[in-house]
Order: C-alpha cells, then structure tokens, then sequence
C-alpha cells in the first residue's frame, strides 16, 4: 500500500485535482438529503472533497476525519478547525452524531473484509436512526476502460476487490443500513497515459507488481513501447452507492 504520509504533497495533482473533485462532491451531495444537518466524511484525505462538500451547502455542517497526519495537515488548512485525526474504525464521536456519513474512495484500501465491516459498523454507529451513509465502490474496476494501457496490465495479479458493490451491501446490511440508491461520476483528468502508467508502476503505486520482478519488467516494456506516450486515455467512472440507517 502506498505511503499517505508521503503521498500527500502530490496527492490532489495525481488524481485529478479540482475538477475530479467537483464530481466527486456533486455525485455524493447528490445522495444526501436536504435536510442534512451534519455530515461526516471518513478518511478525507486533504480534505479537497470535504471542502467542496461544506461550501455547496452553508447549512451544513462538515467533519473530517483521516489517519494519516500528512493528508489531515492538509485538509486543515481547507477546513480549519473541522478536521480530526482519527482511525475509521474508532471514530471519536458519539452514536448517531451525523445525519449523514461519507466515505470517497476508502473501502478498497482496508485489509479484508473484517476490516472493512468494522468501519461500515462505526460510521453505522455514529449515524442517526434515518440517516445516510455513501461510500464508493468497485474502485479498481472503475480504472479499466478498456484501452491498450488496460490490455498491457491485465496480466499482472489482482487483489481481492474489498469494496465490491455486492459484497459492500452485504455488510452493511448486517450493521443495520438498507440501499438508498447511487450514482457515477466521471473521474475528470484521471485518465491514464503510458508515460504515466509506467512512473506508476516505477513507483510502487501497482501493489502487486514488485520491482524488479520478471512480469513487472515485461509491462513496463510494453507501456514504454505503446503509441501517444503523452496522450491520457479515457477517465474512469467511478461508482457510489448510498444507504439509509433503520430507524425514523
């Protein structure tokens, strides 16, 4: 897994920056209520979404939370004295505290599905009775759009997929949270390049592709040896789906 600490600095220029962030925040407020008082964002990272979040809505009331010190430092400075440092599965706050809870591209980086049901039970718990939790899914699946950069990397291994859509649901079925629809947004300026793709794998960003090891080598021959170095193929879609807490 990649260091967040390290990351940080250049996190929001890797990804995307602002515009990737705009549709973010719209897909997400999207499946929040109107009436949302408060809301919570788990591992918030420099907070470049939670931000976008707290200035669509003035009425609401916007929290972050992240583990890693270098990316809360961050969203600090975006929302000063709204962001914690904290574990996603001992958040510091109180049972039904938000009336909604936000996790953007979280699940997929938990270690199994143990992991990933103790932070879907703690963000179950910190949401009131009626209140709704939006996470994204199917991350990595989102990442194939079926260009030639895809066909070089379909080789390499692939990690259990721990924010699988039907396997989400099933957990958070079990902490008490019901489908409340969903939606997809473009992941504007993610689109991979060849050049790109290789400084990726250079640096550790495909996990299961060791430097050094005869299969990373050979795609890293091939993304060299591919057309329009330069030219970003087409963006991921990504995937959000949304559920309500039982109760009123």
């Amino acid at each position: 897994m990649l260091d967040y600490e390290k990351e940080a600095a250049e996190y929001d220029t890797l990804r995307g920056g602002e515009p990737r962030a705009a549709a973010a925040a719209d897909a997400v407020l999207g499946l929040v209520p109107e009436s949302a008082g408060r809301l919570l964002d788990v591992a918030c990272g420099t907070g470049i979404v939670t931000r976008r979040l707290a200035a669509a809505r003035p009425g609401l009331r916007v929290v972050g939370a992240d583990l890693a010190y270098g990316m809360a430092c961050r969203a600090a400075g975006r929302l000063p004295g709204a962001v914690v440092l904290a574990d996603s599965r001992r958040l510091p706050f109180a049972d039904g505290a938000f009336d909604a809870v936000t996790s953007v591209w979280l699940l997929h980086l938990l270690d199994g599905p143990d992991a990933v049901r103790d932070v879907l039970a703690e963000c179950a718990r910190v949401l009131r009775p009626g209140g709704v939790y939006v996470t994204t899914v199917d991350k990595a699946a989102s990442h194939n759009v079926g260009s030639d950069i895809d066909a070089v990397l379909a080789p390499r291994p692939r990690p259990p997929a721990e924010d699988a859509a039907e396997a989400v649901a099933a957990h958070a079925a079990a902490c008490g949270l019901v489908p409340a629809g969903g939606a997809r947004f473009a992941g504007t300026g993610q689109g991979r390049s060849p050049r790109r793709t290789l400084a990726d794998l250079r640096r550790g960003w495909f996990v299961t592709l060791a430097p050094g090891d005869p299969l990373t080598e050979r795609i890293a021959g091939e993304l060299a040896a591919l057309p329009d170095q330069d030219r970003p193929r087409p963006d991921p879609v990504f995937t959000l789906r949304a559920f309500r807490k039982a109760g009123r």
